[in-house]
């Protein structure tokens, strides 16, 4: 593979030079990535979005109030190799393994080369775990992309990954539906339009995991045309994530109250992917796209209600939106405010120079966030 097409440094928002991200993940690295057999650990993803935003102080406090929801790393049993990694993919019991297998190659080799041979691998297990190994990757990812590369924030990739390959699962085959555009409208039809086509799973009740092996079609985006194909074909798979991103964001304030805590990934999902492609060589950013797309759609058919809500528009600044999660608390929220700011101060959100935008923030993308506040029940 050919090295990754350089892209602007993501420069941190407010870097951490009180060493508290490196200590919030060792606290958290002796706990599994799960709790009573399917509920996800958010502490490390939660934990680096507070750094990045400032909120470095607030940190082990917030771990103090989180640690009763950990569980200890389960056991090792037989290591996972070069040979025997196929027998072990998908299987939860074996985390522990995998996460050893992951600290070796890290160990041994250049993150980013562990990375790219492995992001191909578990890109259509990219729903695994409700994509909650995706986005706990995409964290990762991006500390190692604009900090010191320190053992704790290597390790931490290590779990990611390992989480990754042990809730590894693919969806049902899927058919592509036509996407059809509104009346009236012109040219390739967008995220937005993409998403409010996803037609719902048959039965919207129980786990993520009952419901998503219901899926049987996603609406065909990005459409042939989209320019994914020839030279300018990563470029142009960035710039729809990001559109992808935004779309996502911008409908959870108008339907995140389907289920606020489990539609939030349908935007942090592909934000996390999105946060992971500078790490990458080009010629996997087209297939990113497509898994982060699926992922996006998965959550957004399981969990969507059929009729929007209303949600008030806001006037707080980014840093004002993120102090308000920061002290609600909620994990979900946290993270879903992290991408909300991505979205809204940035662009093509998680990608480019990190410099104030303030006066060009996404209105829309701020409320959303503020929607997420006000939907879920705060820790505090």
């Amino acid at each position: 593979m050919s090295p990754a097409t350089p892209l602007a440094p993501l420069a941190p928002l407010a870097p951490d030079t009180t060493g508290t991200l490196d200590e919030a993940l060792e606290r958290l690295h002796a706990s599994g990535p799960e709790r009573q057999g399917y509920l996800s650990n958010h502490g490390p993803m939660a934990v680096e979005a507070l750094v990045r935003h400032g909120q470095a102080p607030t940190v082990h406090r917030w771990l103090d109030h989180y640690r009763d929801r950990l569980e200890d790393m389960p056991s090792t049993g037989a290591p996972v190799t070069a040979d025997t990694w196929r027998e072990a993919l998908g299987d939860i019991g074996r985390v522990a393994d995998w996460t050893g297998y992951f600290g070796r190659e890290t160990a041994e080799r250049p993150w980013r080369e562990v990375l790219a041979a492995w992001w191909p691998r578990l890109l259509p297990g990219i729903a695994g775990g409700a994509t909650h190994p995706v986005i706990r990757v995409g964290h990762a990812v991006r500390t190692l992309l604009t900090t010191e590369e320190t053992a704790p924030r290597l390790a931490e990739l290590a779990h990611g990954l390992g989480y990754w390959a042990a809730r590894y699962r693919p969806l049902p085959p899927l058919v592509r539906l036509p996407l059809v555009r509104l009346p009236g409208a012109t040219g390739a039809a967008g995220a937005a339009a993409a998403l409010a086509a996803v037609p719902p799973v048959a039965e919207r009740t129980g786990g993520i995991e009952q419901r998503l092996r219901l899926l049987t079609a996603f609406p065909d985006w990005p459409q042939a045309g989209a320019g994914l194909a020839g030279p300018a074909g990563p470029e142009a798979a960035r710039e729809l994530l990001g559109e992808l991103v935004s779309a996502a964001v911008h409908r959870y304030a108008t339907h995140g109250h389907g289920d606020p805590i489990m539609l939030v990934h349908a935007a942090t999902a592909p934000n996390a992917v999105l946060r992971t492609l500078p790490a990458l060589p080009p010629e996997l950013w087209a297939p990113s796209l497509e898994a982060a797309w699926a992922a996006s759609a998965a959550v957004t058919a399981a969990y969507a209600p059929d009729d929007p809500a209303p949600y008030a528009p806001t006037s707080l600044a980014p840093e004002e939106v993120f102090a308000r999660a920061a002290a609600h608390g909620d994990d979900h929220t946290i993270k879903f405010t992290d991408t909300a700011l991505d979205a809204a101060e940035f662009g093509a959100p998680g990608v480019g120079d990190r410099t104030d935008h303030t006066d060009r923030a996404d209105r829309i993308a701020l409320a959303a966030a503020v929607r997420a506040i006000e939907l879920n029940p705060p820790a505090f």
